[in-house]
């Protein structure tokens, strides 16, 4: 491609006549040249306007000087430059990750391993980023701060040992539950003959939970006489139960079942009785509803295909 202002001096020689000047300036338009042509042609338009150079001293206000277009060149090319650099962007069109809330005190669906996320929740989640082409970003929360930061969209999807009930499903969707589970008690081994035909929870028994879970709720609602005692998670409240803090624990038939496992030195065993049936779901924003009909689709592929009773064979050995 020619320099700029070799073609425009050609366009400018002053006496030429119009038709030289235009002939000169209509060259076959090439890859890259589109801003300069564009000046060019502007140019040549002012020539065919005027023969020769107006008188010295004075100045033709429709031929624009070489500043001007100098500029105006300029400023096309650093459009097309944006713009080349814009569409080459390997960046561009990439998908958001996908924020994933977890509350690592719920083994064995989500919990720390040292100081990396382990279960079947954190399993579930990055093979639920890979199908979806989104890059999983695992947001630790208390639990109790999970749902607002659901709704503030701090994080996309809840997976984090979440039962559906009807005051969470009043500020979240929810996804097909994975896992039917049950509220279970914990209790020391020589106390476990004393609830052998129903948990008994006379007014004043001391009863662990942890804060803000459907346990905490239950006992809440059902044994208001007690005295209910909050943990952050379930390890802090068997080393309570184990201590005597506690008369028993009241959570998760999942998180009792580990928790028995993980503490059976120390004289810990769960109670044979479900307290009440729950479903494993996962909460999502409400408006959301893409994310929700694909997380379905993904769990309902996972069931079919035994993919799911794979991973949770993995952390849960228990039939």
């Amino acid at each position: 491609m020619q320099p700029f202002f070799g073609v425009l001096a050609r366009c400018v020689r002053p006496g030429r006549a119009s038709n030289v000047a235009v002939s000169t300036c209509r060259r076959p338009q090439t890859r890259g040249q589109f801003a300069v042509d564009l000046v060019e042609q502007r140019h040549c338009q002012n020539q065919m306007n005027t023969t020769q150079d107006p008188a010295p001293g004075f100045s033709n206000p429709m031929r624009p000087s070489r500043r001007t277009a100098f500029r105006t060149l300029l400023g096309l090319a650093v459009v097309f430059l944006v713009g080349a650099a814009v569409a080459a962007d390997p960046k561009k069109g990439t998908p958001a990750p996908l924020r994933v809330g977890v509350s690592p005190v719920f083994p064995p669906l989500v919990f720390k391993q040292g100081k990396d996320l382990a279960g079947v929740e954190v399993d579930l989640a990055r093979a639920l980023g890979e199908k979806l082409g989104r890059k999983v970003v695992f947001v630790e929360l208390d639990w109790k701060d999970q749902t607002e930061a659901l709704i503030a969209g701090k994080t996309d999807i809840i997976m984090s040992s979440l039962s559906a009930s009807q005051a969470r499903n009043a500020v979240m969707n929810f996804t097909r539950s994975y896992l039917k589970i049950g509220l279970m008690a914990l209790v020391r081994r020589e106390q476990r003959t004393k609830h052998s035909m129903g948990l008994l929870i006379p007014p004043g028994t001391k009863v662990g939970v942890i804060k803000a879970t459907s346990g905490d709720f239950l006992v809440q609602r059902d044994y208001p006489r007690a005295k209910r005692k909050t943990y952050a998670d379930g390890s802090d409240a068997a080393r309570a139960l184990a201590r005597g803090s506690v008369d028993l624990v009241i959570t998760d038939s999942t998180l009792a079942w580990y928790l028995a496992g993980t503490h059976g030195a120390e004289g810990l065993t769960t109670v044979p009785l479900v307290l009440s049936e729950e479903n494993l779901v996962w909460g999502v924003r409400r408006g959301n509803d893409e994310l929700v009909a694909a997380a379905n689709e993904f769990l309902t592929n996972a069931i079919q295909d035994g993919s799911l009773n794979k991973v949770l064979r993995r952390w849960m050995p228990l039939e």
